[in-house]
């Protein structure tokens, strides 16, 4: 059974329901034409299509965007030394080489559509996971290492839309932990949208075994002029979630610096606006994200 009715049965459903209030209007001739009810066609729009905030959780919009991400003319730069823990480049042609064989590339993937994820409880009675509540949407902010909600594949940034049939819409993170607690430990049943707010960019490593980026607290500050990050798209005041599919949030920039050099020649990164990011984690303890994020290979 679909978790969710077809788009052909709620517009039928809507256009019923639309046409009865018509009649009932005409049947009225008194009533003030405030009264009549919209054009089928304004109220289905309005009715199927959610807007950006309600589908995704947070608002981002122009004015949001040029806030929280102002363009620097510093964003490019030739490499200087600064301090900061980076990946250089020291010149050439580093466009990517990727394909649908690309290991990294596949554990990385952002799927489009809406999934099911089963897990249970453990002998503890806990599921290993904690959510973040984004205006009108929960989004997954921690995953236990090791935990059940690891082993069912949740990761940080999936959007849980219902939990056994109930939709989360709406919810605040008190109620989705209440929900979790109350439900049966034998069996939970997640849909889950991946990832929303979250994109991959696939980078080639230079002669030198560098991409030509700068980060700073998992967070991208530069860019290296001519770089494969620069010719690649890679932003700044994004933070960097993923490195091969292979979660980094809360590690030190040192070790993300290690699982850098230590990858092949093409490197796929999962990367996040920073506003968003920060959002998501400002109410965790720094030691929780630390020593117990799970920072596991996903499987292919």
């Amino acid at each position: 059974m679909s978790l969710y009715p077809s788009l052909e049965d709620m517009k039928v459903d809507h256009m019923a329901r639309a046409q009865a209030q018509v009649s009932q209007a005409q049947a009225q001739p008194n009533q003030p034409p405030a009264a009549i009810a919209p054009s089928p066609a304004a109220s289905v729009q309005s009715s199927l299509y959610p807007s950006l905030s309600e589908w995704m959780g947070l608002p981002i919009d122009e004015a949001t965007i040029t806030k929280e991400m102002p363009e620097s003319g510093q964003a490019v730069i030739q490499y200087q030394h600064s301090g900061q823990v980076g990946v250089y480049a020291a010149g050439g042609m580093v466009a990517p080489v990727t394909g649908s064989q690309n290991a990294s590339l596949m554990r990385a993937e952002v799927k489009q559509g809406i999934r099911e994820v089963i897990a249970c409880k453990n002998q503890d009675g806990k599921i290993g996971l904690r959510v973040r509540s984004l205006n009108k949407g929960v989004f997954v902010s921690f995953v236990l290492n090791g935990s059940p909600a690891a082993m069912a594949g949740l990761r940080f940034g999936d959007q849980i839309l219902q939990i056994n049939g109930e939709t989360l819409a709406g919810y605040d993170h008190d109620k989705v932990m209440k929900i979790l607690k109350q439900a049966p430990g034998q069996q939970i049943r997640f849909a889950v949208r991946d990832r929303p707010f979250e994109r991959t960019i696939t980078l080639q490593k230079d002669s030198t075994g560098h991409v030509g980026f700068i980060f700073k607290d998992g967070r991208v500050t530069s860019l290296v002029k001519d770089s494969s990050a620069a010719r690649n798209g890679l932003l700044t005041e994004h933070n960097i979630l993923e490195v091969n599919g292979q979660n980094v949030v809360g590690l030190k920039d040192k070790e993300i610096s290690k699982i850098l050099s230590e990858s092949d020649r093409s490197i796929t990164l999962t990367i996040m606006p920073t506003f968003v990011y920060n959002h998501m984690v400002k109410c965790m303890a720094e030691g929780l994200v630390k020593k117990h994020m799970d920072h596991s290979i996903p499987d292919i």
